[in-house]
């Protein structure tokens, strides 16, 4: 499955043995998937933990511009707990690492007493010095974010309000089956336009902040210009609230040196300018009447009212 040819040696052996392509540097990033904070059995569908919790790794890989090779999953389970609800996790998890080429080549399982607890770890892997970090950002750079922000935050508001609600993956997949930006981040790297990027995964009021932290400038955004994703019949847009704050939309934020063009859509995903960097620090929302105002961090909590 994915990409064998990487993998020398995977499960069945004490470690895995991987070799890298040649004049490439290695991406590792790790996350937790955590029972009653990133998801709720009476909520989630298994396939959906499974897809969720390796979302959550590819997603930072494409924020580096990188090609995802190799997971590795720990799974901590209830004592007694059911076969066919691990069967179906995988089920989910390994469709969508075949969708991307990735190999599960390692992992652990033990006994957890409060819950389940998924860890994975995905390796990917980025040419020499080409790896798109937070800290490129310059004054004057454009702000982008790809296709639209708010509906996974949205929706798990609906289900704070209404949990006994059953809601169909298929009809709210921003939130059920976000899809990681591989290709989008990869092609974003490749000509060069991305001067830093992250991924939208703490919500754009928290990961704006991050990459203006690590690069030493500010932001202007303006609230009218920022992609608010549609839910319900007919469809609507969700609140600002959610487009600022809610995460796990798992899009890609990015700065663009102002003299480069971006296309309006990129591998078929429309992107969007929000704003621009600044020297002063901080972050400023633009309203629709040109008042400016800080916008702090405030990235979404799941689960709690």
């Amino acid at each position: 499955m994915g990409r064998a040819r990487h993998i020398l040696a995977g499960i069945g052996d004490d470690c895995a043995v991987l070799q890298l392509p040649p004049r490439h540097e290695a991406l590792i990033t790790t996350d937790f998937s955590l029972e009653g904070i990133h998801f709720r059995r009476d909520w989630h569908p298994p396939e959906v933990v499974g897809h969720r919790c390796l979302t959550r790794g590819l997603s930072d890989i494409a924020a580096m511009g990188g090609e995802p090779i190799a997971a590795f999953l720990s799974l901590a389970l209830p004592r007694k707990f059911r076969q066919s609800w691990v069967d179906r996790f995988l089920r989910g998890l390994l469709q969508l690492a075949n969708d991307f080429g990735v190999t599960l080549a390692g992992g652990d399982t033990a006994e957890s007493r409060d819950g389940i607890l998924a860890d994975i770890v995905v390796l990917g892997s980025v040419p020499k010095s080409k790896a798109i970090l937070r800290s490129g950002a310059r004054p004057g750079d454009h702000v982008y974010v790809s296709g639209q922000l708010g509906g996974s935050a949205a929706t798990i508001e609906l289900l704070l309000h209404s949990p006994s609600k059953k809601l169909h993956p298929t009809a709210f997949s921003r939130h059920f089956y976000p899809i990681p930006r591989i290709k989008l981040g990869r092609i974003l790297r490749e000509k060069g336009f991305a001067s830093a990027m992250i991924d939208l995964s703490d919500g754009l009021s928290t990961d704006l902040a991050h990459i203006c932290d690590e690069s030493g400038v500010g932001a202007e955004i303006r609230s009218e210009a920022i992609p608010r994703a549609t839910m319900g019949k007919p469809p609507r847009e969700v609140e600002l609230r959610f487009a600022l704050h809610g995460g796990e939309d798992y899009e890609l934020l990015f700065t663009v040196p102002r003299t480069r063009r971006i296309p309006e859509t990129i591998s078929g995903v429309p992107i969007t300018l929000i704003g621009e960097i600044t020297k002063r620090k901080g972050v400023i929302l633009i309203d629709e009447n040109s008042v400016g105002r800080d916008l702090l961090p405030e990235g979404w909590e799941h689960f709690r009212v």
